[in-house]
């Protein structure tokens, strides 16, 4: 872990964490890690298909188990809380996942606006109206018109269904967002609007953001901190301006010159 993430206590930590799959012919998706996020910080996961960053944070949401080490909230392992209902419905609410597969994502039988709405209802007990104003207004916030939240998953875009889903993770307001390519199914400009709004939500309420993604532009722009994955390891890690116009692994430069080498830091970061 980096400096930066060590001046607060860390909310989520993983220790050792790995994962492999496969029983005969055993594939490595992520070599053993220890990683940590305190409240605020704002982290990129770069890397190219395959390199075990969303595996990484399927565990660290607790969608995934690791083969190996444990995943702590709070200082509560994680496999733990996700048996008992209580602390389960405690993490659910603190801790959200937003992935890039919105398609299987909603319940095409439901309204978006009750999709967004469930999570501020179950977990945070809000009336159905107040749940329902607050779908208003982050559905708003996130540049889209709120009308489209009566519409059914099917009804919107490709690009409005990835901002809902994203719009879902942040309604509980969690202490711990994690974004997996959220914004690769958007135009450019509508990237710069989402990670605009994404980036002063979470300093505003001081969630900690795990941001994955293959693209360095992005990942740039909204974190303070990066770390690059190649092969199920991270290989890098500090600031972001430290890495990418000092990268001292020959991956993450390789990285970075795909992207106009430091045009990236320049052009990109607020």
């Amino acid at each position: 872990m980096n400096e930066s993430d060590a001046v607060q206590p860390a909310v989520i930590r993983a220790e050792g964490v790995s994962k492999s799959f496969g029983t005969i012919t055993k594939h490595v998706a992520v070599k053993p890690t220890d990683i940590a996020f305190s409240r605020g910080s704002m982290t990129g996961i770069v890397g190219e298909s395959g390199s075990g960053k969303s595996t990484l944070a399927r565990m660290l949401s607790g969608l995934a188990r690791p083969t190996t080490g444990a995943v702590f909230y709070n200082d509560i392992e994680l496999s733990g809380a996700l048996r008992q209902q209580e602390s389960r419905l405690e993490m659910r609410k603190t801790v959200q996942f937003v992935g890039q597969d919105t398609t299987s994502s909603f319940d095409p039988r439901h309204t978006l606006r009750e999709s967004l709405a469930r999570p501020a209802r179950n977990l945070l007990g809000w009336s159905r109206s107040v749940a329902s104003e607050a779908v208003d207004d982050i559905v708003s916030t996130l540049g889209l018109p709120v009308e489209l939240a009566d519409r059914l998953p099917h009804q919107v875009s490709g690009g409005q269904r990835q901002r809902m889903a994203l719009a879902r993770g942040l309604i509980t307001q969690p202490d711990v967002l994690i974004c997996d390519e959220v914004v690769s199914a958007l135009d450019v400009s509508v990237q710069a609007v989402v990670l605009n709004h994404l980036k002063r939500i979470c300093l505003e309420r001081g969630s900690a953001l795990v941001f994955v993604s293959h693209g360095l532009p992005a990942t740039a722009f909204v974190s303070h901190n990066v770390k690059v994955m190649l092969r199920g390891e991270i290989v890098e890690d500090g600031p972001v301006a430290q890495v990418l116009h000092r990268p001292a692994h020959h991956y993450t430069a390789s990285l970075l010159a795909a992207y106009g080498g430091q045009n990236v830091i320049t052009e990109h970061s607020a």
